[in-house]
This record gives structure tokens, sequence and C-alpha cells, in this order.
């Protein structure tokens, strides 16, 4: 009895030292359930002791049976010191768009063994802890802008200039695109279809996909509108005698 109440004091005591602390809430339950487990092994085995039982031979099986038990959990194991390092360092967290363990989507929930992920589709994805922080993290969600990169095929013949200043005019008035950064729109290349324009808005990433529709039903309307020539594949056919 005074052992298990010596455990509860020493439990409540590390729960308010890492409640002062702000850590995580289900970081501090899982520690006090280790603490207690471990605890309550190190009591039974010197009760045993005390009443003169071989406590050696006991202590060796335990330990043999943690062992047998880690090597068939290694996995869980993986993913719970994994939890553990993503609940303390916290490269995402509820509610953000991530791409992680080759999952993107918003994140739904994030347990000590694994992270719940739903993907556009509705998907939703459970992914282990361990691959997700063995792998490349992308936080969309981290910075307060991205950008949308779409693309403009012009014809030969148009003039980039004009075609630059035809969607820069009311590029900035789709809805939720920032004025700040300012929409780019430039050349970036030329292919065999003729010149290539980067058309790049700036958003928050929950309004990125309206933006990225937005902008291509914006390139479809100007440039139809305006008459410009369907950009096509130029060959140069010769003939050879």
């Amino acid at each position: 009895m005074v052992g298990r109440w010596l455990i509860s004091f020493a439990i409540r005591a590390l729960t308010g030292v890492l409640t002062r602390r702000n850590f995580d809430a289900t970081l501090q339950r899982y520690i006090a359930n280790i603490l207690a487990v471990v605890l309550n092994v190190v009591l039974v085995i010197a009760i045993l002791g005390y009443f003169g039982l071989e406590t050696t031979s006991f202590a060796a099986l335990l330990a043999g049976v943690g062992l047998a038990i880690g090597a068939a959990w290694s996995g869980l194991l993986g993913n719970f010191a994994a939890g553990a390092f993503l609940i303390i360092f916290r490269p995402y967290k509820v509610g953000d768009y991530v791409v992680a363990g080759g999952v993107e989507g918003t994140v739904v929930e994030i347990g000590l063994f694994n992270t719940t992920i739903t993907a556009p589709d509705n998907v939703t994805t459970i992914v282990g802890n361990n691959k997700v922080s063995s792998e490349i993290i992308k936080n969309f969600s981290h910075n307060p802008y991205r950008r949308v990169e779409r693309f403009a095929q012009l014809a030969f013949g148009v003039n980039p200039a004009e075609a630059i200043a035809l969607l820069k005019a009311d590029l900035a008035t789709i809805p939720n695109v920032m004025a700040e950064p300012a929409p780019d729109v430039e050349i970036l290349d030329f292919n065999e279809r003729g010149t290539l324009l980067a058309v790049r808005p700036y958003c928050h990433t929950d309004h990125f996909w309206q933006v990225w529709f937005d902008t291509n039903r914006l390139i479809a309307e100007k440039f139809g509108a305006a008459g410009l020539p369907a950009p096509r594949t130029v060959h140069d056919v010769r003939q050879v005698e």
C-alpha cells in the first residue's frame, strides 16, 4: 500500500512538472503510463525479495520477456518513438496541409503510433510515424502563403508582351489572390509550339485549388476573347533531292 501510494505521488509530481513545462497532453499521458508500469514492476520485485523469494531468476525472466516483446513489437516501438519526437518537435500540427510519408493531404490526427491524413479526394490514410519521420516532410501550411504554378502556351507570332499584359490586368482580381506578393507573369521558355509563359499568383494554402482552377479559367477566357490563335506544333519539312 505504501509502495502504490509512492508510485501515485511520483506520477502526480511528474505530470505536474510536464504540465508546467507545457508538454503535450498526449505525451504526458503516455509518459505517466510507462512510468507507472515500470515502478509497479519494481515494487512487485521488491516485495518478493522482502519475503525472501529469489528475485534474480524472476528479474532475468522478466528481462527476457521484455526483450522478446520488444523484438516482436520493434515496428510498433519505432512508431512510438517517432510519434514522441513528432509531438515534441512539431514539424506539423492538426489541420496543416502536408506531404508526409509519401501521402499528401490535411492532418487529422497525430497519434503516438501513426498519423491520420485526409487527401484532397476525401480518402483517409493512416501512416506509421516511423515512415513519416524517416522521409521528407513538406508542410504547405507553415508559411502564410504559397505560389500557384500555372503555364500559358502561346502560338508562334503572338507577342509575349501583349499576352503578359492581358493576363496581369485581371490576375489580381481572382478571389483570394494576394496583392503582395503580386502575381507574376513572365516568359518561362520557348518550345516547338511558341512561347511558354509562367503564370504565378500567390494565395493561402486553404484557397490553393480554387485559385488554381480560376487561373486556368482566366487564361482560357482572356486568350479566347483576344482572338489569340491556338498553339500548334510546327514541323520543318524539307525535300532532299
